[in-house]
């Protein structure tokens, strides 16, 4: 038998110790929760994107009473991004949640689901998704996706 550890890399700051570059990425996302469509679980996220080229993509989860039919404000802006814009690469993801009339203190990370997305994305344009998590507490900060997915199922794993 063999045991290895696999460890993942974050860095944990203040929001007013971002550049403001991150910032205003940050508060885009935090922007979007308002626009969030979460009837049934009160629990409204917005994530913003920041593009190769400069643009920044934005979006809200949205529900739908037969789950799973929703989307996650990850995939919502990553799905649009890549559609709109299928030649950039996205470089920062930013998300921020919002429940109970406040931003959540401690960070949340986006699903399974999104952290297989992003890292098909990350693959795709063969650069890092660089990953900024909302809280009021902290932000924490992943240099790439497969610091959220190190055991991953990428493309070379149905050439097995």
């Amino acid at each position: 038998m063999q045991k290895k550890t696999i460890e993942s890399k974050i860095t944990i700051y203040h929001f007013d110790e971002l550049s403001i570059e991150d910032q205003q990425l940050l508060n885009k996302a935090k922007e979007q929760v308002h626009k969030a469509y979460a009837p049934y679980s009160g629990f409204h996220v917005g994530a913003a994107i920041e593009l190769e080229n400069g643009e920044i993509i934005s979006g809200s989860n949205q529900e739908n009473s037969a789950y799973p039919s929703g989307l996650c404000a990850e995939r919502v802006a990553m799905f649009y991004a890549n559609a709109q814009y299928p030649n950039v690469a996205p470089i920062t993801l930013a998300i921020a949640a919002f429940t109970n009339n406040k931003f959540l203190a401690e960070p949340v990370t986006p699903c399974g689901s999104c952290r297989q997305v992003l890292l098909e994305t990350e693959m795709r344009y063969e650069k890092n998704i660089r990953i900024l998590l909302y809280g009021t507490e902290q932000v924490i900060m992943i240099e790439n996706v497969k610091q959220l997915l190190p055991l991953c199922f990428e493309k070379s794993s149905l050439n097995a």
